[in-house]
């Protein structure tokens, strides 16, 4: 493949700058004292999904471009021997990093039993689309053996080892699979034996995040049949039916358990009615009550994902570092490198979202978020930052022979045929930097048009409209808009959007639910302009959906994203994200060769692919406008009290 890149958007993520964070608490009240929380990792990239082991900390980080699991802290050596966990503390990889060209993956949640490393990884794929690749694995902390604890053709997720390593719980679908869940995933709780994940049975039906106080005890989380998100308390023998109770009270969302040893407390995460962040308590099992804990510390900000000491002393969360330098790089990134699995393509994570390359390759032209008015440009370096329209729009697209005319369209996204949404050409100019100075013009007329795509030679844009009350793809002049011809490119009573123009003009895709109008499934076609060679690229699988789809530079392949590879975390445990599923895919246009571009627990999606390499480093935002936005995220809009 010839050397490019390809640039995505990520809902949030550019914003999340998380590091971890520990906490000492009173073995008696619980208190907390704000003034000795320590920020345990370093403020590069973010960290997160921490785990005590002794005095260090296991935690994931992604500062290689993908998520991986690091050490930091003092050493602890066994016996003498040597591991990888005796290495000089901070910012050492538990498992080495993948040199360049070699197999991506994403690592999580890990955990310690006695000399082995317990965690997720998404390294195999599986043979399905729409199925989970997250699944469980055992690491050999000496000579990094590695052997996978979950059945084939099943997905587990949060993993949790009991005291004495015996046991590993998990949170699964079994053989059943993911269904396309955004909010609750469907699991049930299983346990296995952690040395070779023999043993296997389900313990509790409908659960999630497993943790364990004793051998046979596990707390977890459920959505209970009064709308709130609980604790459940399960204790059993072995294979026998558990006995299950729940702990935490309606009222208030209480999930991503962390068990205490001494079986007197658990830590959690909250959502109240009270409060739009969310926040770690301590829930008092004796007394039945809560702790605040992060709400004394940070009340404006969301913690996530507790966990606790094996001595139950301390705790640990993790959440926005904030722009202080002193808690790390102050840095703000435009474009994130992300580990490719492809040398001659460098991937990146934009800070923003509908990216677009220019003709030559060398600006990128974007939306700030679809809750932010305006278009920007940018120099692919991250200098010459700037607003070239003040309009609320989404997609964007630059002509290929008109110099400095980008294409985008205006009004609100997501609503119905006959909203008034209007594609727009926008010209502006080098020297006169004052977004006024643009000359934009409506090119379309009625209803809902969107997503423009132009032909090569700069004469036609292809887009997507509603005007028939179905959307399909229309063909207007490039200049003069409809008042220069319209010509429809697809008809049904189905939508067919996101269309793409190949750089040679022989083809055009878009995404569409034509094989089951309305149901929200999308999968990719191409056509020729001339309306013939309809044929199914992608088939996203019963329910899926794949979107976004956009043309290499030479024509042979596509991008886009897609739920092929389903979840990879419990959705609940990360900010809000639209569709919890997204992954980023390069396939060639003869439907062979499917790639997963991205490994993460993320919303990846609007991708776009440049004619330049950019060198796979890290690309920082120069512009305070950007820099601003850090910590600028939501939490899981579906768990408003």
């Amino acid at each position: 493949l010839p050397p490019t890149s390809i640039v995505f958007a990520t809902l949030g993520r550019a914003h999340y700058s998380f590091d971890v964070f520990t906490l000492p608490i009173s073995p008696f009240t619980f208190s907390v004292v704000p003034h000795q929380e320590l920020q345990f990792t370093d403020g590069e990239s973010v960290n997160y999904n921490g785990f005590f082991h002794g005095d260090s900390l296991l935690y994931v980080s992604e500062r290689n471009g993908m998520p991986e699991i690091f050490v930091a802290g003092e050493p602890t050596s066994r016996k003498g021997r040597r591991s990888v966990m005796d290495q000089v503390s901070g910012g050492i990889p538990v498992v080495p990093t993948p040199k360049l060209g070699e197999a991506v993956s994403m690592k999580d949640r890990p955990s310690i039993a006695g000399d082995r490393l317990i965690y997720v990884s998404t390294e195999r794929p599986a043979r399905e689309s729409r199925k989970s690749w997250a699944a469980v694995y055992s690491t050999h902390l000496e000579t990094l053996e590695t052997r996978r604890l979950t059945p084939d053709l099943v997905a587990d997720f949060s993993p949790a080892v009991s005291p004495s390593g015996q046991w590993t719980a998990v949170a699964s679908s079994g053989e059943r699979g993911w269904s396309g869940e955004i909010h609750e995933l469907a699991t049930d709780i299983y346990l296995f034996n952690t040395s070779d994940g023999s043993g296997r049975f389900k313990l509790v039906d409908h659960g999630g995040w497993p943790s364990f106080s004793d051998e046979s005890t596990v707390f977890f989380h459920r959505q209970s049949d009064d709308g709130w998100w609980s604790v459940f308390r399960a204790v059993f023998r072995h294979r026998r039916k558990p006995q299950v109770e729940r702990v935490t009270p309606p009222g208030v969302h209480a999930f991503t358990p962390a068990a205490s040893r001494t079986g007197k407390f658990i830590v959690v995460a909250t959502r109240r009615a009270d409060s739009t962040y969310r926040h770690i308590e301590i829930f008092d099992l004796v007394r039945r009550e809560f702790v605040e804990v992060s709400k004394k510390i940070a009340p404006h900000a969301h913690h996530y994902n507790p966990f606790i000491s094996a001595d139950s002393t301390r705790i640990g969360y993790h959440r926005c570092r904030g722009t202080n330098p002193n808690r790390g790089s102050a840095n703000h990134l435009l474009l994130e490198n992300v580990r490719s699995p492809i040398p001659s393509i460098s991937l990146f994570r934009i800070d923003g979202s509908f990216p677009s390359f220019s003709p030559d390759g060398e600006r990128i032209a974007f939306i700030p978020s679809l809750d932010e008015r305006g278009v920007y440009i940018v120099k692919r370096d991250g200098s010459g930052r700037r607003r070239i329209s003040d309009s609320f729009s989404f997609g964007t697209a630059w002509d290929y022979k008109r110099k400095n005319v980008v294409y985008t369209s205006v009004g609100p996204t997501f609503s119905s045929e006959m909203t008034s949404v209007n594609i727009v050409s926008i010209s502006f100019s080098d020297s006169d930097t004052d977004p006024r100075s643009s000359r934009i013009v409506t090119l379309t007329r009625d209803g809902n048009n969107a997503f423009p795509s132009p032909s090569p030679d700069g004469k036609f844009v292809v887009f997507r409209s509603g005007r028939s009350g179905h959307k399909n793809l229309y063909v207007m002049d490039a200049v003069e808009g409809e008042s220069g011809g319209l010509w429809r490119l697809t008809e049904g009573n189905w939508t067919d959007t996101m269309c793409s123009w190949s750089p040679d003009g022989e083809w055009i895709s878009f995404a569409s639910d034509r094989d089951d109008p309305g149901s929200g499934s999308f999968e990719i076609y191409l056509i020729h302009p001339n309306r013939t060679g309809l044929r199914k690229l992608v088939q996203s699988g019963t329910g899926g959906r794949t979107n976004h789809p956009w043309f290499s530079p030479d024509s042979s392949r596509l991008v886009f994203t897609s739920d092929y590879a389903a979840v990879s975390a419990e959705p609940i445990s990360n900010p809000h994200h639209y569709q919890p599923y997204g992954d980023i895919f390069t396939i060639r246009l003869d439907g062979s060769g499917i790639r997963r571009m991205t490994h993460n627990s993320y919303e990846d999606g609007t991708p776009t692919w440049g004619s330049k390499f950019i060198e796979p480093y890290d690309v920082v935002e120069t512009h305070a406008e950007g820099m601003a936005r850090t910590c600028k995220f939501g939490d899981c809009m579906w768990l408003e009290p």
